[in-house]
């Protein structure tokens, strides 16, 4: 039975008409009704306690995160309060510490600020252990990746030869002179790029590329991943950076689907080290209340249903092995030698190292004045 102040209260009632009962010489009957309705009474009590629950603070959103929510409900009996957030919750967590237990976001960026800031704590589970490769997991357990996404390149399938590209390195080649688009260098999508190209050759060579890159765009970085394949379409670009969820999302919307058939996808560095790979993750705050129910949650969304729903809902990787990917995603990649069934060459480089390197990245970034 679960204590609370109503059971001690309800208790203290009890003891006092007890022993009124037998002082005042009350018959023995009246005195076992009185017992047989107190201890009646007590074993109600724990129904009025409130059930396990888990506070979550999320960066993903809503519609994406409420089925695999329900699901978690259903399969656990443990009750999902989420507040949605589109970006700040490095900030939130700090205004109020206690407040979350259960961190959900995007981005291996965001995931490496927060754990430096000192707002996660370390969870050793043998299921997200087992679920999550060592290279998608703090090295400290202070957060696991729960999806991945491939930064691919985009290009034109009508003004681009597959023989044209190779390497993130070879998009500062001359011969992409005015023809590459990106969004915002210091978006975290590409912040996480530049980052993992200074973990692959250092600071001095990842900024020559960077300034390489910026050389050749055809447009001052502007816009999103999905803005990119429409400037291709446009005909403003013949090659562009972005994740390859986007293009699962873009095939599925009739408003969107011409840019995307115009696009192909080429997955870089097949020869050397892979693709480089970005992650959603979670974690558990340093201040959560709900410690146990917040690690059930990591633990379910890294299993098999929840990776089998991120792949086929959002077209997103699993990082679980043995899933399959979408049938979408499984196209991808279907024209370049050596990628089959979607299957490709990714890092492995521990994310969290790359991770590292973002404040030297937004560094170069500025030097180079890259979105200006």
């Amino acid at each position: 039975m679960i204590l609370n102040e109503r059971t001690l209260l309800f208790e203290r009632s009890f003891k006092i008409d007890f022993k009124i009962i037998i002082y005042t010489g009350g018959k023995l009957n009246l005195m076992n009704k009185l017992l047989t309705l107190t201890l009646g009474c007590l074993l109600l009590i724990p129904q009025l306690v409130p059930a396990a629950e888990v506070n979550i603070l999320s960066e993903r959103q809503e519609f994406l995160l409420r089925p695999f929510l329900k699901a978690f409900e259903e399969n656990t009996g443990i009750k999902a309060n989420v507040v949605y957030l589109k970006k700040g919750s490095l900030e939130r967590l700090k205004q109020q510490p206690g407040a979350v237990d259960a961190l959900l976001t995007v981005d291996i960026s965001n995931l490496t600020a927060i754990a430096e800031a000192g707002l996660f704590q370390p969870v050793n589970s043998s299921v997200i252990n087992k679920n999550v490769p060592s290279n998608y997991r703090d090295p400290k357990g202070l957060w696991s990746a729960l999806t991945a996404r491939g930064r691919v390149i985009y290009y034109s399938k009508d003004r681009v030869k597959l023989s044209e590209l190779s390497t993130y390195e070879a998009l500062a080649d001359a011969k992409f002179a005015k023809r590459i688009c990106t969004r915002s260098g210091y978006h975290k999508y590409n912040v996480a790029l530049i980052s993992s190209m200074i973990a692959e050759h250092g600071v001095a060579a990842a900024k020559k590329w960077l300034q390489g890159l910026k050389n050749n765009l055809a447009r001052k970085p502007q816009g999103n991943d999905r803005g990119q394949v429409k400037a291709i379409y446009q005909g403003q670009c013949d090659v562009a950076i972005g994740n390859t969820y986007y293009m699962g999302k873009m095939l599925e919307r009739d408003d969107q689907r011409e840019w995307a058939a115009s696009v192909g996808i080429f997955f870089p560095n097949q020869n050397d080290r892979g693709t480089h790979m970005n992650v959603s993750g979670g974690a558990v705050t340093r201040d959560a209340v709900n410690k146990n129910e917040a690690v059930r949650l990591l633990e379910f969304l890294s299993g098999d249903l929840a990776q089998y729903m991120y792949a086929q809902v959002n077209h997103e990787y699993p990082v679980k092995e043995g899933v399959p990917y979408s049938g979408i995603v499984s196209s991808f990649g279907s024209s370049q030698e050596g990628v089959k069934k979607g299957v490709f060459k990714q890092d492995k480089r521990n994310l969290s190292e790359i991770g590292s390197y973002r404040k030297k990245a937004i560094q170069i970034l500025d030097e180079v004045n890259y979105d200006k």
